[in-house]
């Protein structure tokens, strides 16, 4: 079988679209993504974990749709931010890779996003959490309101990280400013060289309170040595512990100021990405190391925010989506101890690779939808869906035009399980590494490089064309391309289509 289902799969798909014709459906839905940072099918006790419990995790399956067949667009963060917000693949836009901390906004200002489509449908709309879209044009003086950001593409207001947890500046910018900085210490930022004078993890090792196993040797913050030159703006820096609590209550604040009136919100979550600070709370309790207390911290968040929907009587007028923004990575920069605790398992199980990697888990995600009364508890899809497309389904359901041009696909009724649809073909990677899915069929282009960079992380690099049927081999582990090259062709051909004009294969 090619998935593990939680029910017949039949049975649910037609419960659930009898149950949605039953709905409420007279108001505008609100709509939240949530979306996790690293976290893999492996990490969710619902699909199967064996050494994590992820009861708030468990409940959006239990109270809504699995999609079992889920996808980011690429195994990386920044690329695959970049098509849920616009609606394109990745790789149509070169810079479309993982950014550094000073990088200049990714999308254009006049380029159509999903927020400014929600904005047109008569939404409030915010982005709160970990961003790694870029900030600015041109140099970036943090002591100044930053301009574009959030608000330049749609997002009424924002509360970011400007790119990820290990990466400086280690700040928050709410609607373009840096909050709580002192005039009298202002900051900087360089990604090319240190600030003369001050400390590094190389030259003062003793300011750390993690270590560092690959590149994190930059500016030490808060005891964690960081990517990135950083000097300055120390009444401004974040508490690591505390993040994930400054997160939610920003998010109960956005959701209690517009109760009254539609909203969209993007929520980035920033676990399980490195460093791995949970709070307090959480530091110890998973048993897994770091990494899977900042899991278990991710899956409370997720819980804390279904509670609250549920107490402000929002929950039958709110659509709750929940994935991860690429596959899962174990050692990712610091010594935590993740690949030691996993052992032979990875987060990605039962899928090949993880984040970086061309195999199917490097995109292969949780992906989880929740509707109060309008999607069937329990129902479970094994379509294959991408996040690219919420673009052009949450037009569908708000009554908008989907702009020319775009990837992004109407699959509504998939994401609704009122239908078993999804789609047929997908590119998946960024910047030319590419793979193709069609149906159940996986076809990986030969890419040169190693074969591994990480622990347990095989990239899928090969010499060769290779060819999966996940129906039959969801690990991956028979390559077909020699018993099926009329397959292959097919698949090549097809590919191409799609790609025409940017890469050929």
């Amino acid at each position: 079988m090619k998935k593990k289902h939680l029910l017949p799969l039949a049975a649910a798909t037609a419960a659930a679209a009898a149950y949605g014709c039953s709905g409420k459906t007279d108001e505008k839905p609100n709509v939240i993504i949530i979306l996790a940072d690293d976290l893999g099918c492996g990490d969710v006790s619902a699909l199967g974990s064996t050494v994590l419990e992820t009861p708030n995790l468990d409940r959006m399956c239990q109270e809504g749709l699995n999609l079992t067949d889920g996808h980011s667009t690429a195994p990386t963060s920044t690329p695959s931010r970049y098509s849920l917000m616009t609606g394109l693949y990745p790789w149509r836009n070169r810079d479309a890779e993982i950014l550094a901390g000073d990088a200049n906004l990714l999308i254009r200002e006049d380029q159509p996003t999903i927020a400014k489509m929600m904005k047109d449908a008569g939404y409030a709309t915010a982005a709160i959490g970990k961003w790694h879209l870029g900030l600015g044009k041109g140099e970036i003086d943090w002591n100044k309101e930053i301009t574009p950001n959030p608000g330049s593409i749609g997002f009424d207001y924002s509360y970011i990280i400007a790119a990820t947890v290990d990466r400086v500046p280690t700040v928050y910018v709410e609607n373009g400013k840096v909050p709580g900085l002192d005039p009298s210490d202002p900051l900087y930022v360089n990604y090319k060289e240190n600030f003369p004078g001050e400390p590094t993890a190389l030259t003062h090792p003793e300011l750390m309170r993690m270590k560092w196993s690959d590149g994190h040797n930059c500016s030490v913050v808060n005891g964690i040595p960081r990517i990135g030159y950083q000097k300055g703006g120390r009444s401004a820096y974040w508490n690591d512990e505390e993040m994930a609590d400054v997160f939610l209550e920003k998010v109960k604040g956005f959701i209690s100021e517009n109760k009254d009136r539609p909203f969209f919100l993007y929520y980035g979550l920033h676990q399980p990405h490195v460093p791995r600070t949970p709070h307090p709370r959480f530091a110890g309790k998973s048993g897994m190391g770091p990494r899977g207390d900042a899991v278990i911290e991710a899956d409370w968040c997720v819980g804390q925010l279904l509670d609250y929907l549920d107490e402000t009587g929002l929950s039958e007028n709110t659509i709750v989506i929940f994935s991860s923004d690429n596959g899962p990575v174990l050692d990712d920069g610091y010594a935590d101890e993740a690949a030691e605790k996993w052992g032979d398992l990875t987060p990605a199980l039962p899928y090949r690779g993880g984040k970086y990697s061309l195999y199917d888990g490097g995109t292969h995600v949780p992906f989880f939808v929740r509707w109060t009364g309008h999607i069937k508890p329990g129902s479970i899809s094994d379509a294959l869906v991408c996040q690219m497309d919420l673009f052009a389904s949450l037009a569908a359901l708000t009554g908008q035009d989907v702009p020319e041009g775009l990837d992004s696909m109407n699959t509504l009724d998939t994401f609704l399980g009122k239908d078993n649809e999804g789609r047929e073909e997908l590119v998946l990677g960024s910047n030319g590494r590419l793979t193709f899915r069609l149906g159940n069929w996986h076809l990986i282009p030969p890419y040169k490089g190693p074969k591994r960079n990480k622990p347990n992380i095989e990239l899928g690099n090969s010499d060769v064309w290779t060819l999966y049927d996940l129906d039959t081999d969801i690990h991956e582990d028979n390559d077909l391309a020699g018993q099926h090259p009329e397959k292959v062709d097919e698949m090549k051909e097809r590919m191409n289509g799609i790609t025409s004009g940017v890469f050929s294969f």
